[in-house]
């Protein structure tokens, strides 16, 4: 599995913003970000020329590609299977993307974050329709139930990640049951509820010129 393996601060100062990579430790005063907010490399403090409409897209798509933890071919076959289906093709590229295996295991909230939900998921940890999945990329269907195995129970980083203030009751398209340890997709969700801060048509627009 291709996945990026540098440092996730360091995305985050390239995109100008925090996009949230490490789960808990993002919010700290020790994130990297906050100390050195500026671009990473020999240049990053200098000043910028505006960026061109080109450069605007650019960034756009890198972002979202970042946030959910894709290499561009990747990513790029998801936007191909979003541009295919019916609907708007920016919309449907974010559901693909918010149905992969790791990424709702993260918002179940049985993992601080999407490198660590990929993580758990390759170790066999979790459970689709009782069924072991070691595929991060799976596309979750509507109705399955997504759990963790029995032998895994006791881990502490999904008791601690489940321990955070938030992800699981807030998203309408899911349902978490705690005490079993288990969550089901109810349904594909909507734009307004996908808390990604991108503007998906200028990345349609990037693969679209």
């Amino acid at each position: 599995m291709a996945r990026y393996i540098g440092p996730s601060c360091k995305i985050c100062r390239r995109e100008g913003e925090k996009l949230f990579l490490k789960g808990s430790k993002c919010p700290s005063d020790k994130c990297t970000f906050e100390r050195r907010g500026y671009a990473p490399g020999e240049h990053g403090q200098t000043r910028r020329r505006k960026g061109s409409g080109y450069g605007l897209r650019l960034r756009e798509k890198q972002k979202l590609k970042r946030i959910y933890g894709l290499l561009e071919k990747q990513f790029r076959n998801y936007f191909l299977k979003a541009e295919r289906e019916k609907g708007i093709t920016g919309e449907k590229l974010l559901q693909l993307l918010e149905c992969r295996l790791d990424n709702l295991v993260y918002r179940l909230g049985f993992a601080p974050s999407r490198k660590t939900a990929r993580q758990l998921i390759c170790h066999r940890h979790l459970l689709v329709n009782n069924r072991r999945v070691d595929i991060p990329s799976y596309q979750v269907q509507i109705g399955e139930i997504i759990s963790i195995q029995e032998k895994s129970r006791n881990l502490d980083i999904i008791h601690s990640a489940l321990r955070e203030k938030g992800r699981g009751a807030e998203f309408p398209w899911l349902r978490l049951d705690k005490a079993r340890l288990q969550g089901e997709l109810l349904e594909r969700p909507k734009r307004i509820d996908i808390p990604v801060m991108v503007q998906e048509q200028l990345v349609v627009e990037f693969y679209s010129r």
